[in-house]
């Protein structure tokens, strides 16, 4: 039987009662869409015929050499289009055009697998003040949690009900990490003056990716005034120093570098700087990444469309090749409660650039990036009671792990002395405050990888996700799950105890990840 989901929730939402701004993948505007094989490319026509520039990824087919590139690189430039970089250990190049018809063109070019626009908005249109913010911990929750610290604590890792949830506090009196060991932070910045972060932040292995171009002048990975909290957030989860104030990170003892890879104005994730991001780790040594996002601005990207089927391929070869290079990507699901294993699912959302258009996508056809994109370790939300979040998105064979990311407090309460269902952590301007989303689930799955692979110094990526699934808590499916307690069945999950749709292979354990 083929099922429907009616439509998808915004990236940023609240949770009930007013308690705080929640965080969904990442701080977006997120109320947009396309017809099932069509909309992008006549988007993309209708938005450059006032000669704005757009911009575009060119994959080359596998296996092309030096003179295959050059000879798309000079059929870029007679095409009407200039070259912005080329990612020549993937074979992506990253192009500009005003010419409404370029990605048509370069895709009838010798040697181009596929070609299409990373975007249905000019370069120079795109707007937006939807970007929201975190709760703030308050002056009272922080000297009430300080008064409860235990010997060896950090001030606040009382509030944190999240670390005993995956025995990151007992795994930390054996293990703290390795400062050999980095993790990348692909998300809207990170303050690296933080008194929580600055201890543990690699700066050579930061750099924004805006445009597609990797930079480090100005220190270009810090977040802006203004602009989202979100990687920030992601950032403390990770590797929050324990020092004995602030909060304590689930691997504490490692290295967390920021690749910038969200617009400043929008808090859009575009292609061309996911692309950058997961090439840029691979080349600087980073160890695992997290993406906390979906790349924009189509919530899912279709290979039955020209441009979409592009997307794929420049981003999936960009993860591939991090991989290759010994990272172990890890992605959240999505917060719009919605089963991902359904054969269709109907997209409201996108493109959320511009005009979104209702359209009903074939899963087997369409993809979430990069969160299913092959490889990648895709992690559902958990709430204080170690029940599904109410907005996580979840599905038989989509999610791989579970892990904290919050939920209201109404719905799943802490054990005292925390107080909040939503996830404490690092703010910038040396900060703290809550979220709650599968974007802060993502962090903890991120920083228990990066603890197995400080046990495991010369660990693959392979075998580190295969710890990271082995050493995971076996969780049943919650059956009835009513987490409103309404009455009513909120969401059904599929599978046994050893892997089901709602917790995958389960939680995640930072004790057993810190055993050799």
């Amino acid at each position: 039987m083929t099922r429907h989901s009616s439509s998808f929730g915004r990236r940023a939402l609240a949770l009930p009662l007013g308690v705080a701004v929640v965080s969904a993948l990442a701080f977006l505007p997120g109320t947009a869409s396309a017809q099932p094989d069509a909309p992008s490319a006549p988007a993309a026509r209708q938005a450059t015929s006032d000669g704005s520039a757009m911009s575009y990824v060119v994959n080359l087919r596998k296996g092309h050499g030096d003179r295959t590139a050059k000879y798309v690189k000079k059929a870029i430039a007679k095409a009407g289009g200039q070259v912005v970089i080329a990612y020549d250990q993937i074979g992506v190049i990253v192009a500009h055009s005003s010419d409404p018809d370029f990605a048509k063109k370069i895709r009838g070019v010798k040697g181009v697998q596929s070609a299409g626009a990373t975007r249905t908005a000019p370069l120079s249109a795109q707007t937006s003040d939807d970007i929201d913010a975190a709760r703030p911990l308050s002056a009272k929750e922080a000297e009430a949690a300080a008064g409860t610290a235990a010997d060896g604590q950090d001030e606040l890792e009382p509030l944190q009900w999240d670390l005993p949830a995956i025995k990151a506090d007992q795994a930390h009196k054996e293990s703290l990490g390795s400062s050999k060991v980095t993790v990348g932070v692909l998300d809207s910045g990170v303050d690296d003056t933080h008194p929580d972060i600055a201890p543990n932040f690699d700066r050579n292995a930061s750099a924004s990716c805006l445009g597609g171009v990797p930079t480090q002048k100005d220190n270009a990975w810090r977040p802006v005034a203004k602009e989202s909290d979100h990687g920030m957030h992601v950032a403390g989860t990770i590797a929050a120093a324990k020092n004995g104030t602030g909060i304590t990170g689930v691997a504490p003892g490692v290295k967390v570098a920021s690749l910038k890879v969200a617009e400043p104005a929008t808090g859009l994730y575009y292609t061309e700087a996911v692309v950058c991001g997961f090439v840029w780790a691979a080349e600087h040594g980073v160890d695992v990444t997290n993406s906390s996002y979906y790349t924009d601005p189509w919530l899912f990207n279709c290979r039955t469309d020209d441009d979409q089927r592009a997307l794929v391929d420049a981003v999936g070869r960009a993860s591939r090749y991090a991989e290759r290079k010994g990272a172990v990507n890890v992605a959240a699901a999505g917060n719009a409660k919605t089963d991902l294993a359904q054969d269709e699912i109907v997209d409201k959302s996108s493109p959320n650039d511009t005009t979104p258009v209702e359209r009903t996508i074939k899963t087997a056809d369409c993809f979430d990036l990069p969160s299913q994109l092959p490889g990648v370790v895709t992690v559902s939300s958990t709430g204080a009671k170690g029940l599904k979040s109410s907005f996580s998105n979840y599905g038989k064979g989509v999610i791989d792990i579970a892990a904290p990311g919050g939920d209201s407090t109404a719905f799943q309460k802490p054990q005292p002395p925390a107080t909040s269902g939503l996830i404490l952590s690092t703010l910038p301007g040396g900060k703290f405050g809550y979220k709650a989303g599968t974007s802060m689930a993502s962090p903890h799955a991120a920083g228990v990888a990066a603890l197995i692979k400080s046990a495991h110094p010369k660990a693959s990526a392979a075998r580190v996700k295969a710890l990271l699934y082995r050493q995971a808590d076996a969780m049943a499916c919650t059956d009835p799950y009513d987490i409103d307690g309404d009455g009513k069945v909120d969401a059904v999950c599929e599978g046994g105890r050893n892997k089901n749709g709602f917790y995958g292979v389960g939680m995640i354990d930072a004790l057993d990840a810190v055993r050799k």
